[in-house]
């Protein structure tokens, strides 16, 4: 049997798959194969309705790293706001700048809870280094004003993945621009004057904490 012949066989196998638990083991062993070839099958398992298969799937996409970034920019699911979340998500492991703008979207706009706390979390993850450096500061300002605003959303877990998200960005950004890593440590003693939330708070301190 060719290389080929197997890739298409285990590709095939998710496609074909006919009950929940035989789609997670075709997902598992795809990602698994780390073929990219097979991008596009798992990036289709996020929309199936099956969060242990979409998870795996997830898993093997950001392992394929810069390379699947186009790929789910291009099959981003814009009416399965599952599919949306397991493809946000995944964009924010990777943290390809390619993203930003799909992660600010998301992060400002988005009506599904699960899109906004994995886009939040992600724009403190990108790899500036990856980016136009003329483009670099304004985008890192932008960041920081989305996840100012994100900070006030009405539900606990995107504030608490903003809080994430602004560690990240302050960390990032201490050497190369220190005046916003100040911003952001301003901004979450402020946050953690008002936040009434106790698990957000504890995530407040700690990043607070670890800053410095």
């Amino acid at each position: 049997m060719t290389n080929t012949t197997r890739e298409q066989e285990l590709i095939r196998a998710v496609k074909e798959a006919d009950s929940a638990y035989s789609l997670v083991k075709a997902v598992r062993i795809l990602a698994n194969a780390h073929i990219e070839a097979a991008i596009p099958t798992l990036i289709a398992v996020f929309s199936y309705n099956n969060p242990g298969a979409a998870e795996l799937a997830a898993g093997g996409v950001v392992r394929f790293g810069k390379t699947a970034v186009a790929q789910l920019l291009n099959l981003i699911d814009d009416y399965n706001y599952g599919g949306r979340a397991w493809a946000i998500r995944a964009l924010s492991g990777i943290g390809d700048p390619r993203a930003f703008d799909t992660l600010i979207e998301a992060a400002e706009t988005d009506f599904s809870m699960s899109v906004r706390r994995a886009a939040t979390k992600g724009l403190g993850n990108l790899d500036w280094e990856d980016m136009p450096k003329d483009k670099i500061p304004a985008a890192q300002e932008q960041a920081f004003k989305t996840l100012l605003l994100t900070c006030q959303d009405s539900e606990w877990v995107v504030r608490y993945s903003s809080v994430v998200g602004l560690q990240g960005l302050a960390t990032a950004v201490v050497v190369t621009y220190p005046e916003l890593a100040e911003s952001i440590k301003t901004h979450l003693a402020q946050m953690f004057k008002t936040e009434t939330d106790l698990t957000v708070r504890t995530r407040i301190q700690l990043a607070i904490e670890q800053l410095g």
